[in-house]
Protein backbone atom coordinates (compact mmCIF):
# COMPACT_ATOMS: atom_id res chain seq x y z
CA UNK A 1 0.00 0.00 0.00
CA UNK A 2 1.14 3.38 -1.34
CA UNK A 3 1.93 5.46 1.77
CA UNK A 4 0.39 9.11 1.71
CA UNK A 5 2.40 11.72 3.08
CA UNK A 6 2.20 15.81 2.62
CA UNK A 7 5.69 17.57 2.48
CA UNK A 8 4.27 20.65 3.49
CA UNK A 9 1.43 23.00 4.20
CA UNK A 10 1.87 23.46 0.57
CA UNK A 11 0.61 19.98 -0.58
CA UNK A 12 -2.07 20.04 2.21
CA UNK A 13 -3.35 23.27 0.50
CA UNK A 14 -3.34 21.96 -2.67
CA UNK A 15 -5.23 18.75 -1.65
CA UNK A 16 -8.18 20.86 -0.13
CA UNK A 17 -8.21 23.06 -3.20
CA UNK A 18 -8.99 19.34 -4.98
CA UNK A 19 -11.96 18.89 -2.21
CA UNK A 20 -13.40 22.41 -3.06
CA UNK A 21 -14.37 25.58 -0.99
CA UNK A 22 -16.33 24.82 2.53
CA UNK A 23 -17.88 27.52 4.98
CA UNK A 24 -16.35 28.31 7.96
CA UNK A 25 -18.00 30.17 10.95
CA UNK A 26 -16.13 32.51 12.72
CA UNK A 27 -17.06 33.88 16.04
CA UNK A 28 -16.71 37.57 16.35
CA UNK A 29 -14.56 37.88 13.47
CA UNK A 30 -14.06 41.76 13.87
CA UNK A 31 -10.32 41.58 14.11
CA UNK A 32 -7.75 42.47 11.36
CA UNK A 33 -5.81 39.07 11.48
CA UNK A 34 -8.39 37.13 11.75
CA UNK A 35 -9.52 38.49 8.36
CA UNK A 36 -6.27 38.36 7.09
CA UNK A 37 -6.14 34.72 7.28
CA UNK A 38 -10.28 34.72 5.93
CA UNK A 39 -8.77 36.67 2.97
CA UNK A 40 -5.73 34.22 2.22
CA UNK A 41 -7.92 31.41 2.67
CA UNK A 42 -10.71 32.61 0.62
CA UNK A 43 -8.67 33.47 -2.16
CA UNK A 44 -6.77 30.37 -2.33
CA UNK A 45 -10.50 28.67 -3.02
CA UNK A 46 -10.41 26.62 0.32
CA UNK A 47 -13.51 28.77 2.23
CA UNK A 48 -16.35 31.16 2.17
CA UNK A 49 -16.84 32.90 5.67
CA UNK A 50 -19.77 33.06 7.99
CA UNK A 51 -18.87 35.92 9.58
CA UNK A 52 -20.30 36.97 13.02
CA UNK A 53 -20.04 39.97 15.01
CA UNK A 54 -19.98 43.60 14.63
CA UNK A 55 -20.68 43.74 10.87
CA UNK A 56 -20.24 47.61 10.40
CA UNK A 57 -16.42 47.45 11.95
CA UNK A 58 -15.94 43.87 9.74
CA UNK A 59 -16.78 45.97 6.95
CA UNK A 60 -14.42 48.88 7.55
CA UNK A 61 -12.10 46.23 8.14
CA UNK A 62 -12.16 44.04 5.53
CA UNK A 63 -12.00 46.94 3.24
CA UNK A 64 -8.80 48.26 4.77
CA UNK A 65 -7.25 45.13 3.74
CA UNK A 66 -8.67 44.17 1.07
CA UNK A 67 -11.01 41.21 1.91
CA UNK A 68 -14.07 40.67 -0.92
CA UNK A 69 -16.88 40.39 1.24
CA UNK A 70 -19.60 39.73 -1.88
CA UNK A 71 -20.08 35.89 -1.25
CA UNK A 72 -19.59 36.16 2.94
CA UNK A 73 -22.50 35.83 5.08
CA UNK A 74 -22.73 38.38 7.83
CA UNK A 75 -24.37 38.13 11.00
CA UNK A 76 -24.64 40.75 13.21
CA UNK A 77 -23.67 40.00 17.35
CA UNK A 78 -21.32 42.50 19.21
CA UNK A 79 -21.32 40.46 22.42
CA UNK A 80 -18.40 38.24 21.95
CA UNK A 81 -19.97 35.35 23.93
CA UNK A 82 -23.42 35.85 22.23
CA UNK A 83 -21.38 35.57 18.81
CA UNK A 84 -19.87 32.57 19.84
CA UNK A 85 -23.46 31.13 20.27
CA UNK A 86 -24.68 32.27 17.04
CA UNK A 87 -21.05 30.65 15.25
CA UNK A 88 -22.03 27.37 16.95
CA UNK A 89 -25.70 28.02 15.90
CA UNK A 90 -24.49 28.56 12.10
CA UNK A 91 -22.89 24.90 12.28
CA UNK A 92 -26.15 22.98 13.76
CA UNK A 93 -28.08 24.88 11.24
CA UNK A 94 -26.09 23.15 8.56
CA UNK A 95 -24.70 27.06 7.00
CA UNK A 96 -21.38 26.29 8.06
CA UNK A 97 -18.89 23.63 8.09
CA UNK A 98 -16.97 24.12 10.77
CA UNK A 99 -15.81 26.75 13.61
CA UNK A 100 -13.12 29.67 14.10
CA UNK A 101 -12.54 31.42 17.56
CA UNK A 102 -12.09 34.99 16.65
CA UNK A 103 -11.81 37.85 19.71
CA UNK A 104 -13.60 36.06 21.81
CA UNK A 105 -12.24 35.03 25.28
CA UNK A 106 -11.39 31.02 24.73
CA UNK A 107 -13.29 29.28 27.92
CA UNK A 108 -16.60 31.69 27.01
CA UNK A 109 -15.46 29.94 23.32
CA UNK A 110 -15.41 26.39 24.43
CA UNK A 111 -19.14 26.73 26.27
CA UNK A 112 -20.60 27.45 23.43
CA UNK A 113 -19.10 24.86 21.83
CA UNK A 114 -19.89 22.44 24.64
CA UNK A 115 -23.66 23.34 25.42
CA UNK A 116 -25.83 21.12 26.39
CA UNK A 117 -28.34 22.71 24.16
CA UNK A 118 -27.15 22.64 20.61
CA UNK A 119 -24.12 22.76 20.96
CA UNK A 120 -20.99 20.25 19.25
CA UNK A 121 -20.46 17.36 21.63
CA UNK A 122 -20.10 14.03 20.34
CA UNK A 123 -19.11 12.40 23.81
CA UNK A 124 -15.28 12.49 22.37
CA UNK A 125 -12.71 14.15 23.85
CA UNK A 126 -11.46 17.72 23.13
CA UNK A 127 -7.89 18.02 22.29
CA UNK A 128 -5.57 19.79 20.11
CA UNK A 129 -3.68 18.71 17.39
CA UNK A 130 -0.72 20.67 16.00
CA UNK A 131 1.37 20.01 12.15
CA UNK A 132 4.83 21.88 11.83
CA UNK A 133 6.70 21.90 8.75
CA UNK A 134 10.24 21.86 9.85
CA UNK A 135 13.29 23.55 7.73
CA UNK A 136 14.92 19.92 6.52
CA UNK A 137 12.66 17.58 7.29
CA UNK A 138 10.92 16.26 4.39
CA UNK A 139 6.91 16.10 5.73
CA UNK A 140 4.51 17.31 7.65
CA UNK A 141 5.11 16.33 11.08
CA UNK A 142 1.90 15.86 13.69
CA UNK A 143 1.51 16.18 17.20
CA UNK A 144 -1.22 15.98 19.85
CA UNK A 145 -2.16 17.23 22.57
CA UNK A 146 -0.12 20.20 23.41
CA UNK A 147 -2.95 22.40 23.65
CA UNK A 148 -6.11 21.41 25.55
CA UNK A 149 -5.57 18.32 27.94
CA UNK A 150 -2.88 19.16 30.66
CA UNK A 151 -2.07 15.94 32.45
CA UNK A 152 -4.41 12.94 30.23
CA UNK A 153 -4.61 9.59 31.91
CA UNK A 154 -3.75 6.17 29.63
CA UNK A 155 -7.36 6.37 28.62
CA UNK A 156 -7.90 10.35 27.76
CA UNK A 157 -4.47 9.53 26.01
CA UNK A 158 -6.16 6.94 23.91
CA UNK A 159 -9.12 9.00 23.09
CA UNK A 160 -6.27 11.91 21.86
CA UNK A 161 -4.82 9.07 19.55
CA UNK A 162 -8.01 8.48 17.89
CA UNK A 163 -9.00 11.71 17.56
CA UNK A 164 -5.64 12.36 15.66
CA UNK A 165 -5.75 9.10 13.57
CA UNK A 166 -9.82 9.55 13.01
CA UNK A 167 -8.44 12.78 11.10
CA UNK A 168 -5.18 11.93 10.01
CA UNK A 169 -7.13 9.00 8.32
CA UNK A 170 -9.71 11.44 7.14
CA UNK A 171 -7.16 13.80 5.09
CA UNK A 172 -6.14 10.63 3.06
CA UNK A 173 -3.25 9.67 5.38
CA UNK A 174 -2.95 5.80 6.34
CA UNK A 175 0.16 3.43 7.81
CA UNK A 176 0.60 6.85 9.91
CA UNK A 177 3.80 5.68 12.48
CA UNK A 178 2.69 7.37 15.97
CA UNK A 179 5.39 7.08 19.03
CA UNK A 180 4.49 7.72 22.62
CA UNK A 181 6.83 10.21 23.58
CA UNK A 182 9.02 10.11 26.81
CA UNK A 183 11.66 10.88 28.69
CA UNK A 184 13.70 7.48 27.63
CA UNK A 185 12.79 3.69 26.47
CA UNK A 186 12.72 1.95 29.47
CA UNK A 187 8.94 1.72 30.88
CA UNK A 188 9.56 2.20 35.02
CA UNK A 189 6.76 2.64 37.23
CA UNK A 190 8.65 6.10 38.78
CA UNK A 191 8.09 7.67 35.61
CA UNK A 192 3.94 7.09 34.34
CA UNK A 193 4.61 8.57 31.04
CA UNK A 194 6.77 5.58 30.12
CA UNK A 195 4.03 3.18 31.63
CA UNK A 196 1.08 4.56 29.42
CA UNK A 197 3.60 4.72 26.20
CA UNK A 198 4.05 1.23 26.75
CA UNK A 199 0.42 0.01 26.90
CA UNK A 200 -0.77 2.06 24.14
CA UNK A 201 1.95 0.00 22.18
CA UNK A 202 0.44 -3.05 23.80
CA UNK A 203 -2.66 -1.53 22.19
CA UNK A 204 -1.56 -1.34 19.24
CA UNK A 205 -0.20 -4.50 18.92
CA UNK A 206 -3.31 -6.02 19.98
CA UNK A 207 -5.05 -4.03 16.63
CA UNK A 208 -6.85 -1.82 18.65
CA UNK A 209 -5.55 1.05 16.70
CA UNK A 210 -6.77 0.53 12.55
CA UNK A 211 -4.32 1.79 9.96
CA UNK A 212 -1.66 2.77 12.57
CA UNK A 213 1.73 1.51 14.40
CA UNK A 214 1.82 2.91 17.77
CA UNK A 215 5.62 2.49 19.45
CA UNK A 216 6.55 3.63 22.74
CA UNK A 217 7.90 4.57 25.15
CA UNK A 218 10.87 6.53 22.98
CA UNK A 219 12.21 9.60 23.85
CA UNK A 220 12.46 12.50 20.86
CA UNK A 221 15.81 11.56 19.28
CA UNK A 222 14.25 7.41 18.47
CA UNK A 223 11.17 8.82 17.11
CA UNK A 224 13.15 11.22 14.55
CA UNK A 225 16.44 9.29 13.79
CA UNK A 226 17.34 5.76 12.83
CA UNK A 227 20.72 6.29 13.91
CA UNK A 228 19.90 7.34 17.25
CA UNK A 229 17.70 4.19 17.90
CA UNK A 230 20.91 1.87 16.12
CA UNK A 231 22.97 3.81 18.60
CA UNK A 232 21.13 2.76 21.32
CA UNK A 233 20.60 -0.78 20.06
CA UNK A 234 16.40 -0.76 19.67
CA UNK A 235 14.67 -2.64 17.32
CA UNK A 236 12.16 -0.52 15.65
CA UNK A 237 9.15 -0.72 12.72
CA UNK A 238 9.15 3.23 12.69
CA UNK A 239 12.93 3.22 13.02
CA UNK A 240 12.88 7.11 12.71
CA UNK A 241 9.95 7.78 10.18
CA UNK A 242 7.35 9.12 12.34
CA UNK A 243 4.74 10.76 11.50
CA UNK A 244 2.57 11.68 14.71
CA UNK A 245 4.09 12.39 18.37
CA UNK A 246 2.09 11.44 20.95
CA UNK A 247 3.39 13.82 24.01
CA UNK A 248 2.51 12.60 27.64
CA UNK A 249 1.44 16.12 29.28
CA UNK A 250 0.62 19.94 28.04
CA UNK A 251 3.82 21.28 29.41
CA UNK A 252 5.98 18.75 27.14
CA UNK A 253 3.84 19.38 23.99
CA UNK A 254 4.10 23.18 24.49
CA UNK A 255 7.85 23.12 25.00
CA UNK A 256 8.30 20.96 21.89
CA UNK A 257 6.11 23.17 20.19
CA UNK A 258 7.70 26.29 20.52
CA UNK A 259 11.16 24.78 20.70
CA UNK A 260 10.40 23.80 16.70
CA UNK A 261 9.14 27.52 15.95
CA UNK A 262 11.97 29.53 17.66
CA UNK A 263 14.78 27.28 17.26
CA UNK A 264 14.34 25.41 14.34
CA UNK A 265 12.14 27.79 12.31
CA UNK A 266 9.14 25.69 12.03
CA UNK A 267 5.57 26.94 10.67
CA UNK A 268 3.20 25.70 13.36
CA UNK A 269 -0.87 25.23 12.93
CA UNK A 270 -3.39 23.35 14.79
CA UNK A 271 -6.91 22.62 15.30
CA UNK A 272 -9.00 21.19 17.99
CA UNK A 273 -10.78 17.57 17.15
CA UNK A 274 -13.48 15.30 19.16
CA UNK A 275 -16.55 17.82 18.36
CA UNK A 276 -18.93 17.74 15.85
CA UNK A 277 -16.90 19.41 13.12
CA UNK A 278 -12.70 20.46 13.58
CA UNK A 279 -12.59 24.07 15.49
CA UNK A 280 -9.80 26.50 14.73
CA UNK A 281 -8.78 27.71 17.80
CA UNK A 282 -5.79 29.87 17.69
CA UNK A 283 -3.62 32.78 19.61
CA UNK A 284 -3.66 36.31 18.92
CA UNK A 285 -0.03 35.54 18.72
CA UNK A 286 -0.24 33.38 15.91
CA UNK A 287 0.24 34.95 12.64
CA UNK A 288 -2.56 35.59 9.68
CA UNK A 289 -0.21 32.79 7.82
CA UNK A 290 -0.31 30.56 10.83
CA UNK A 291 -4.55 30.79 11.09
CA UNK A 292 -4.71 30.58 7.36
CA UNK A 293 -2.98 27.18 7.55
CA UNK A 294 -5.27 26.21 10.42
CA UNK A 295 -8.09 27.23 8.38
CA UNK A 296 -6.50 24.87 5.57
CA UNK A 297 -6.48 21.87 7.66
CA UNK A 298 -9.90 22.40 9.29
CA UNK A 299 -10.92 22.78 5.47
CA UNK A 300 -9.20 19.38 4.95
CA UNK A 301 -11.89 17.17 6.92
CA UNK A 302 -15.70 16.88 6.00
Amino acid sequence: MKKVRFSGFESLQERAKSIGRVKVAVASAADKDILEAIKLAQNEGLITPVLVGDVDLIKRLAQDIGLDLENAELIQEPCPVAAANKAVDAIEDGRAHFLMKGIVNSADFLRAVLRSDRGLRTGRLLSHLSAFQVPGFSRLLFMSDGGINIAPDLMQKKEILENSLLYLKDIGMDLIKVIALAANEVASTKMPATMDAEALAGMSRAGEFQGAIVEGPLALDGAVSAAALKHKGIKSQINGDVDLILVPTIEAGNVLAKSLVYFAGATMAGIVLGAKVPIVLTSRNDTPRSKFMALTMAAMSR
